[in-house]
This record gives C-alpha cells, sequence and structure tokens, in this order.
C-alpha cells in the first residue's frame, strides 16, 4: 500500500512554530499536535474546538480520497451510469490532479493554486450532489463497513484522545493518495452531518460557540440544500483557527517552549517547597538557640536545597535537571523527550538560569544559618 508520509519536522526552524506548523503536523515534541491537544485538553479545557478542527480536516480527507478515486475510475474507464452526467464535472475531474497539498490549514494561509484546487473539488461535490438530488439517488446513508457509518451524535468528551493520533491505516488525516478503504459518497455526506449534529447544533452534545450567522448558514446549505463539500465549513474552521490562536496557543507555547511542568506538578512542587523551607528555618533556629556547632549545622543544607529547588521550580514552571536530561511533562509524572531543536536550546538556557538562581539563595541561607554566632537560651 503506498502511502504519501506525514510532513516532515522542520527541524532547522530557528523561532517558535506558529499554530499552522502544529495543526499541519510539522512540529515535534514538546510543541507537537499530540501535546496542543493535551494542553487543550486538560488544561485550556477547550478541546472541542480543536477536535471540530480535526473532523473538519479528515472530512477535508475524506472528500480527496474519494475524488481521487473517482478521478482515477473515469480516467480507466467507467461505465455510463456510474458517472456524473455532466461534461463539466469531468473537465473538472480532469483539472484537479492529485491534490497532495496538506489538509490542515485555515482557507487563509493556503495558496492561491491550494484555493483553486479546493474549490474546484468542492464545486464537483456540489454538483454530484444536486445530480443525485435531482435524479432521486438515496446519499442520507452510508454503508455499515464505510468511514462515516458511525452514529454522528455518538462522539463524547471522554473519548480522547483521538485516533488520529494512533498509527493507524484509518488515519485520513495524512491525506493518503491510496487509502486503505475505497470512501462511499455517501460516507461524505455522514461526515458532514457528524460534524453538524455533534458542534454547531444549538444544544448539540460538544456544542462550540460560533457567530449565529456561520452555524446558521452551515445549518442551511447541509440540512436544506443537500451540500457536503469542504467548503461549507471554511467560515466556522477559519473562525476556530483565529479563536485559537488568540486565546489558546500563546499559553501553550508558555508553557512548553519556557518550562516542563503541568499544574499539578506545580502544586505538588510548592506544597514540598514551602515545608522544606518551614522544616529548614525551624532546624535553623534550633541549631541556632541551642549553640549547636558549625558542622552540625552544615545539615541544614539538605532541606534548605530542597525547599528552594522546589520553590524555583514552582516560580518558573521549570524542573532544570529534568530539563537537562531532554524531558519535558505532558500529563501528571508522565514525561516525553523534548525533540524540537529551538524549544531544546531555549529551555537549556532557563534551566541554567534556574539551577544559578537556585543555588546562588540557597548557598545564601545555607552560609546565614550555619555562620551566625549561636547562643544557647
Amino acid at each position: 500500500m503506498n502511502r504519501s508520509p506525514s510532513p516532515l519536522p522542520d527541524m532547522d526552524r530557528n523561532r517558535l512554530p506558529t499554530l499552522f506548523e502544529v495543526l499541519s503536523r510539522r512540529t515535534a515534541p514538546p510543541v507537537d499536535l499530540f501535546s496542543f491537544y493535551i494542553y487543550m485538553r486538560d488544561q485550556q479545557r477547550s478541546v472541542d474546538s480543536l477536535d471540530f478542527w480535526l473532523d473538519v480536516a479528515q472530512h477535508m480527507s475524506l472528500c480527496r480520497h474519494y475524488v481521487r478515486e473517482l478521478r482515477r475510475s473515469v480516467m480507466i474507464g467507467t461505465p455510463e451510469g456510474d458517472k456524473s452526467g455532466s461534461k463539466r464535472s469531468s473537465q473538472i475531474l480532469d483539472n484537479l490532479g492529485e491534490m497532495n497539498h496538506p489538509a490542515s490549514g485555515p482557507s487563509m494561509l493556503l495558496s492561491e493554486k491550494e484555493k483553486n484546487v479546493d474549490a474546484q473539488m468542492s464545486a464537483y461535490l456540489r454538483e454530484e450532489s444536486e445530480n443525485g438530488l435531482n435524479n432521486g439517488l438515496n446519499t442520507q446513508h452510508s454503508p455499515s463497513n464505510s468511514f462515516g457509518s458511525q452514529n454522528p451524535r455518538n462522539t463524547t468528551s471522554n473519548d480522547r484522545p483521538r485516533p488520529s493520533f494512533m498509527s493507524s491505516p484509518m488515519d485520513l488525516t495524512s491525506d493518503s493518495n491510496s487509502p486503505a478503504h475505497t470512501v462511499a459518497r455517501a460516507d461524505i455526506k455522514a461526515s458532514a452531518e457528524k460534524i453538524l449534529y455533534t458542534y454547531l447544533l444549538p444544544g448539540a452534545e460538544r456544542e462550540i460557540h460560533l457567530p449565529p450567522t456561520i452555524t446558521q448558514q452551515i445549518t442551511v446549505s447541509i440540512e436544506e440544500r443537500n451540500r457536503d463539500d469542504p467548503e461549507v465549513f471554511d467560515a466556522a474552521k477559519d473562525w476556530v483557527f483565529q479563536a485559537m490562536e488568540r486565546d489558546a496557543f500563546p499559553g501553550f507555547l508558555r508553557t512548553k517552549a519556557l518550562g516542563n511542568l503541568i499544574p499539578p506538578s506545580l502544586i505538588l512542587r510548592l506544597i514540598i517547597g514551602l515545608l522544606a523551607i518551614f522544616a529548614a528555618f525551624w532546624a535553623g533556629f534550633i541549631f541556632i538557640f541551642l549553640n549547636y556547632d558549625r558542622v552540625t549545622r552544615l545539615w541544614l543544607i539538605l532541606p534548605f536545597t530542597i525547599g528552594v529547588y522546589a520553590l524555583c521550580s514552582h516560580q518558573y514552571a521549570l524542573d532544570p535537571l529534568l530539563e537537562l536530561i531532554g524531558y519535558s511533562e505532558y500529563t501528571f509524572m508522565s514525561f516525553q523527550r523534548i525533540k524540537e531543536p529551538y524549544v531544546r536550546r531555549l529551555l537549556n538556557k532557563r534551566a541554567l538560569m534556574v539551577l544559578a538562581v537556585t543555588i546562588l539563595i540557597d548557598a545564601a541561607l545555607v552560609i546565614l544559618f550555619v555562620f551566625v554566632p549561636g547562643k544557647r537560651l
């Protein structure tokens, strides 16, 4: 089976990635799509918006697979009864080519050539849908073993992480040139309805908040005009992209490119740090007022080091030792290796800075409590 590879990460990028690059799977951990999904789920609490984006991207892949297969079947000679019955449709198929550009991306960031190919594909699907409707063809249900046959209302917020993150021949988001299964026309219709019923209708199970005009336009297009082409979702996809880019993505970069800890670990380090510092001060004052010798007081280095290290890690959201061995936390006590070169260099600099601050504060406290004169009360 010949599959086109997913876009490779740009390891020569000397900057932080953009949201478009993350969604297009061109980045490596800890700023990859999987990490962004976990961040949206656990910290931003708005994973439905990202799921909507991914489902629309998968819908685009379904459409491309379907049109590619149809184009190839027309080129090798399809029986007249199976064709769309329009010379204009055949011309569109001939002009489409293989449609190999990535599926994930807002329309505003596509090149003119990519926009033109997607517009022609949508025009073909609209014309085919209109011909099927006028001819009385049933396009409302897909076969039980095809891609879009699942009940559109069965998607729940607990179905995470998404199957699209796993390595599977059913992963349509890679936009393969040779899918493992044939895509039926009814699958595209079912996919469009699933997106509508899951995310867009008022009161939907995972409703995302879009401007009413956009929601109304999509609802009318799918339910009344029988449309299921990708252009139906362009306005919603662009709006969701801009919302994620404005509201969620800066926090994601701040969390992953400037730190390597998540909120539960930060709280744990704050508690450990406060307890250790309290124990260090308590023991330190006891040693001073009971006039212990300086060698005994040197044991204060243990609680002071633990406390200062934990509090500095909390303050900077960065565990320097964990970073220096090349790991970042994505869920509580679960770690992934840092593979994005620019992020690794950035975190290395911050880790050394945090380590220097920790050593200076720790040394100052230990020297103070070791060399201050003791006086037995």
